[in-house]
């Protein structure tokens, strides 16, 4: 693997991520008034490799739309899919480690990436937080609170110690 090649789809660039999934538009009803429930201003997103799949539909625009679906999309794909867990945290990764903290809001374009490579990495230790922490440059606490920022990682989290038999998190 190249080293500029993102180890995870969700690391992917946005028209590169696109370009691998079907997209199918439709309508949903709702709130919005009748440009929302006469065009097809939903948008679908399924990632062909994995089968994944994503919807925006609150917005009354197909471009907000489809940015909503690719986001949530992302998220997806970095909770559901894993990768093999890399030797060396990546440069995106190693670009927010400051002092062994991981500087990162939940709302980045790069928080889905950054909670796959965590998973990846978390796997490839059976789900032991201080294992995997130290191998991408971060405290145990870090890595916790790299979960809780998002509500779904953080069940996700949880279940796959669950199935590991390990204790949950709190």
């Amino acid at each position: 693997m190249c080293a500029m090649t993102p180890r995870h789809p969700s690391a992917l660039p946005p028209a590169e991520l696109l370009e691998a999934c079907r997209e199918t538009r439709t309508k949903r009803s709702g709130p919005g008034g009748q440009h929302r429930n006469k065009t097809e201003t939903a948008v679908v997103l399924v990632h062909g490799p994995t089968g994944i799949s994503a919807e925006g539909s609150e917005r009354r625009s197909q471009a907000e739309n489809r940015s909503v679906a690719l986001h949530r999309l992302r998220l997806r794909l970095a909770l559901e899919h894993r990768e093999p867990a890399a030797m060396e945290p990546s440069e995106s990764w190693r670009t927010r480690v400051r002092g062994r903290q991981l500087v990162i809001s939940a709302e980045h374009e790069d928080f889905p990436a950054l909670l796959a490579e965590a998973l990846d990495q978390l796997q490839a230790a059976r789900f032991e937080i201080a294992t995997a922490a130290n191998a991408l440059g971060v405290t145990g606490t870090q890595l916790v609170r790299l979960f809780k920022k998002c509500p779904a990682a953080w069940v996700a989290l949880n279940h796959h110690r669950a199935h590991a038999g390990l204790p949950a998190l709190k």
